[in-house]
This record gives C-alpha cells, sequence and structure tokens, in this order.
C-alpha cells in the first residue's frame, strides 16, 4: 500500500499535528483514525476551538449535569470539561510521546487570554494545568505578548513544556527563543534535567497575508506583492532558528539534552479563495518542524497536495519582499503589532462566547 501524502511529509522531518479537538473525535475514534491515516502526531487547541466543540450536539451533556451540581463558575465549569478532554487526548497520544522520546504526541492547552498581558497570573494559571492534568505530553498555550516572555522564561525553568502562540513578527521571534534559552539555562544551573522539557514557537502563517493583502489593496497598484509575506516570514524565520540553536551559547545546553525549540506553522488554512488551498503547507515543509493543520486542509493535501523540501527555497526572493514591501508602504511591524492584539482580542472574544454557551447550555439542562 503506497504512503499518503502527509505519511510522506512526516518522512521529511516535519511533524504533522492538528488544530481541533472534540469530545466527538476522541469518543468515535476518529482522532486514532487520523493518527493512523493522516501521520497526525499532536493535537493543538484553543477558545475557539472548544467554544466550537461544545456548542455542537450533546456530547458534554452528561458531564455538564454532574458539574453543574458541584460548581457555578462558568470558566471552572469549562475548565472541568476541557481537562477530561485535554486528558484523553493525551492519553491517546502517550505511545507517540513515548516512541519519539518526547519530540511529539502532546496536546496543547491555552491559558486564558485574558491573561495574556498579566505575566504572574499566567504563569500561576500555567502550573495549574501541568499539575492538574499532570501528564508529560501536556503542552500549555502561552502567547509571545511583552508578558508572556517572562512566563514563558519562567515556566520553561521549572521545566514544564510550553506551546508560544500567537507568534507573527521576526524580532518579537528571537525574544521568544530568548525566553526559551534563558529558561533552559536557569533549569540546568538550578540542577534540572533539560532533556525533560520542550516547546514549540507557533508561528500564525495565513493571518500575515490577510492583514497585509488588505493594506496593499488600500494602497493600491501592488497585487503582485499579496499572498507572499506570510510565507517569506517564515522561511526567514526557520532560518534565524537555525542560527540561533546552534553556536557556542547553544551548544553547551545541547550537549547535556537540550531539546531546540521548534517553530510550528499554524492558521494553516487559506483565507483567500483566490490562493491555493494547501499552499501554507506545501510551501513551508523543512526538518524540524511541525504544520498543525484544521481538518480540512489535511484532507485537501491528502488529495492534491505536493510533497517536497520548500521551507530553504527561495530565500533571496522572500528577504527581498520585506523591502519591496516597505517601499510600497506597508509598515511591517505595524502588521505583525496589530496582528499580535487582534489575535489575542480575537482568542477572548471565543472564550467570552465559550462562557455564554456554557451558560446557555446551563439554562437548557435545568430547565429540562
Amino acid at each position: 500500500m503506497s504512503k499518503s501524502r502527509l505519511h510522506q511529509l512526516s518522512e521529511l522531518g516535519q511533524s504533522v499535528w492538528i488544530d481541533s479537538l472534540s469530545r466527538e473525535w476522541l469518543r468515535t475514534g476518529e482522532l486514532a483514525r487520523m493518527m493512523d491515516e493522516d501521520a497526525v502526531v499532536g493535537v493543538t487547541s484553543n477558545p475557539t476551538i472548544f467554544q466550537k466543540a461544545m456548542s455542537e450536539g450533546g456530547w458534554y451533556d452528561e458531564q455538564l449535569k454532574d458539574v453543574l451540581a458541584e460548581e457555578d463558575d462558568l470558566k471552572e465549569i469549562f475548565l472541568r470539561l476541557a481537562f477530561d478532554d485535554i486528558g484523553e487526548a493525551c492519553d491517546l497520544l502517550r505511545p507517540v510521546w513515548d516512541g519519539t522520546q518526547g519530540l511529539d504526541g502532546y496536546v496543547s492547552l491555552e491559558v486564558d487570554p485574558h491573561l495574556a498581558y498579566e505575566t504572574e497570573a499566567t504563569i500561576e494559571e500555567a502550573q495549574r494545568f501541568h499539575d492538574t492534568l499532570a501528564r508529560p505530553n501536556l503542552y500549555v498555550k502561552i502567547p509571545a505578548t511583552k508578558a508572556g516572555l517572562s512566563a514563558i522564561e519562567e515556566m520553561i525553568a521549572r521545566g514544564k513544556n510550553i506551546n508560544v502562540t500567537l507568534t507573527f513578527g521576526l524580532d518579537r521571534y528571537v525574544e521568544v527563543t530568548e525566553a526559551y534559552i534563558r529558561g533552559v539555562e536557569r533549569l540546568v544551573e538550578a540542577g534540572g534535567d533539560p532533556a525533560q522539557v520542550n516547546s514549540v514557537a507557533s508561528f500564525f502563517v495565513s493571518r500575515v497575508d490577510t492583514e497585509t493583502d488588505k493594506r496593499l489593496d488600500a494602497i493600491g497598484g501592488h497585487d503582485h506583492l499579496k499572498g507572499r509575506l506570510a510565507i517569506a516570514n517564515a522561511k526567514v524565520a526557520y532560518q534565524r532558528y537555525k542560527e540561533i540553536f546552534s553556536g557556542p551559547r547553544w551548544e553547551p545546553l545541547a550537549a547535556k539534552g537540550a531539546n531546540r525549540q521548534r517553530c510550528l506553522w499554524a492558521s494553516t488554512s487559506t483565507k483567500n479563495p483566490e490562493y491555493r488551498d494547501v499552499m501554507y503547507v506545501e510551501e513551508l515543509i523543512g526538518p524540524e518542524t511541525v504544520d498543525t493543520m484544521p481538518k480540512e486542509t489535511i484532507e485537501a493535501f491528502q488529495d492534491h497536495g505536493e510533497v517536497r523540501l520548500t521551507l530553504e527555497e527561495g530565500l533571496d526572493e522572500a528577504k527581498q519582499l520585506f523591502e519591496e514591501l516597505a517601499r510600497a508602504g506597508v509598515d511591517y511591524d505595524d502588521v505583525t503589532r496589530v496582528l499580535e492584539e487582534e489575535g489575542v482580542q480575537k482568542f477572548a472574544d471565543s472564550f467570552d462566547e465559550l462562557f455564554e454557551g456554557v451558560r446557555a447550555k446551563r439554562g437548557e439542562l435545568v430547565s429540562a
């Protein structure tokens, strides 16, 4: 039997994760099927994903009835439900984690996005998630805000796995890697084992083109620059990754077993219907990376995706694009600033919608 396109992609050193989770997938065996047939070796979740999962069908009704008998706080009700899903998914993926010596097999749970600008509160919640779930293959997601950077460093120093989410700009990415490396250095200084901690830096890809294209449309006359910055941004970030995780500072940590903080490509579905639906997968295939895809992108790539090493193709053109966009009047730093702020706000809005959904479901169950 021939290998699927995603199995071929995996053989090139890129890990396939899926950017969604639901109790339905866990209980019907759908996630297990994707692990087998689609080479899925990791799961990411966020407030938007849980909001969608919990609003559809009655998969959470039975547990919700039990939780409502003990808990009134909407956030705590949500966390009780989410912890069960995340824990079950971690257990399902544990053999992958064991088999890859901790490289893959992770499931990610995001801290409350309302805490994105509060360092200490983020640390407290991240620690709570790790303590409650107590799974070695749990990733807690912390956003790459300025306040998040200190929380990332602290959690890594405590030996906890962190998925750094909402990374957009290259300068901020360098700060993210610095927070990780400082955390690893502190862990080693305290006598900890750096081989036991892992991290990924999640770049939200398609949103970069969405925002940039909008600005190019407003300027006019630069259609040839549209749909290109997201991929160029990721390609340049990967070169930074290779430079940062080598050399005199990193090598002593690597000798002690420290793991590189891999780049993860997120937001990989194509938002513009004029673009090829798998472009954010096809153009970013390279070793020591992760691509987390929505289910529809997994299905599209399995159907017609092209598999080859592309992540280091066209680097000169990628670097030149930044200059071309600047000459056209697009402020890259402002694009990434806006995207970070909007990203945090979108997740916070989803969290609020999720609470409203829990409140509505509670009303339905009480009246029933």
